[in-house]
């Protein structure tokens, strides 16, 4: 056996070659470090595992799909394959690559919590999460409208997300981000994983670069990973370098005002079907206990209610904020003159809010089938 816990990372991407080359990477590199790659076989309902180390597939298994929830069969799956690799002692280092598509967030979750005292994984040292992405793609995959089906990547029959979406959480979330190209071949590009990964989040440029050691170090902090994703919290990612011909930007839009529901409604397409990924909150003044979720990528806009400010926001006051990132046009066209132009026009005005949002209450809550009933989300509340 080895002497100290054997680390877990888990590694995602939105192509499927790029996740091959990495974990073979990974593997021909590190005698002692094994991959556990999971894949969806839809048409017969089941997830493949294939174990693989520098020796060659350990193991080729096809396991039933017994749950419509595809992050409940991974992490069923993957707990006692990941805990039975542990305990064999061949491998210090054992990588979990998700379905191509998949999230980490969901996985490292599951993974820290079964990886405490006297839990399955109790032997396990989860290290982080990473993201592989290629720097030639990422403008189009980002802020482009294809979806996951489209290029037959859905994880489920109803999987209805936007590439962008699968990707931006993915940088958003990862302790490490790996990237394939050069990135003065592809200034905009780096520049978009720059400002979408975290500040506290490290950059590694170069699939055939990556190492065990790159993808041991440290112990992932479940509650940073948490934070990262927190629509609350949304800020500007990573400084993005200063590569001649980058086109990318981030926008901050930001006031403590609500934003009036019938406005925001006529508007919603000027601010939300466009190519940029965006994500924060807002508040309305018929609702003004709710802290409501914006967040769009991949020419796909979703708004919800989060919970009350309380809960949700902490120590934050109610506030509106945010955060964009996109790109010029080929031609030079910038979007955020008109952005922050309708923005401004959203807002509620002072006298709109003048008597605490009172009048608001006996209006028509035209934010409803997105926002869910105000009586019913009081009720539970």
């Amino acid at each position: 056996m080895h002497p100290s816990r054997p680390a877990l990372s888990v590694l995602a991407s939105v192509d499927p070659v790029l996740r091959e080359s990495a974990t073979l990477g990974l593997v021909l590199g590190s005698p002692s470090t094994v991959v556990v790659r999971h894949d969806i076989e839809a048409d017969v309902g089941a997830l493949r595992r294939v174990v693989v180390d520098a020796q060659g597939v350990i193991e080729d298994d096809t396991v039933p799909l017994e749950h419509a929830c595809l992050s409940c069969a991974v992490r069923e799956d993957a707990l006692p394959t990941i805990a039975r690799l542990a305990e064999d002692g061949r491998w210090d280092a054992i990588v979990l690559a998700l379905p191509v598509g998949a999230e980490s967030l969901p996985a490292t979750r599951a993974l820290c919590a079964h990886a405490a005292p006297g839990e399955i994984l109790a032997h396990v040292r989860v290290a982080g999460a990473v993201a592989v992405v290629d720097l030639g793609a990422v403008e189009e995959d980002l802020l482009g409208n294809a979806l996951l089906a489209e290029r037959g990547l859905a994880l489920t029959e109803d999987d209805g997300r936007a590439v962008g979406e699968a990707l931006a959480a993915q940088l958003e979330h990862a302790d490490l981000v790996v990237t394939e190209g050069d990135p003065a071949a592809h200034p905009t590009g780096s520049g978009l994983v720059d400002r979408l990964r975290a500040v506290d989040s490290r950059r590694l440029d170069g699939v055939h670069a990556l190492s065990a050691a790159d993808v041991t170090t440290g112990t992932h902090d479940p509650a940073r990973g948490e934070r990262r994703t927190n629509p609350v919290a949304a800020r500007g990612g990573a400084p993005a370098r200063t590569l001649e011909g980058d086109r990318s930007w981030t926008l901050e839009l930001h006031t403590p005002r609500p934003l009036h529901p019938e406005r925001l409604l006529e508007r919603i397409e000027d601010l939300g079907a466009v190519r940029v990924r965006a994500r924060g909150v807002f508040w309305v003044p018929n609702r003004p206990d709710s802290a409501c979720l914006w967040d769009g990528a991949g020419g796909q806009l979703a708004i919800g209610d989060l919970g009350s400010w309380r809960t949700v926001g902490g120590a934050s006051a109610r506030h509106t904020r945010i955060v964009m990132v996109g790109t010029l046009g080929p031609d030079g066209h910038d979007d955020r003159p008109r952005l922050r132009a309708t923005f401004a026009d959203v807002v509620a005005r002072p006298e709109e809010i003048a008597d605490g949002g009172l009048a608001w209450l006996g209006r028509p809550d035209v934010l409803a089938p997105w926002l869910g009933s105000r009586a019913e989300l009081d009720e539970a509340r």
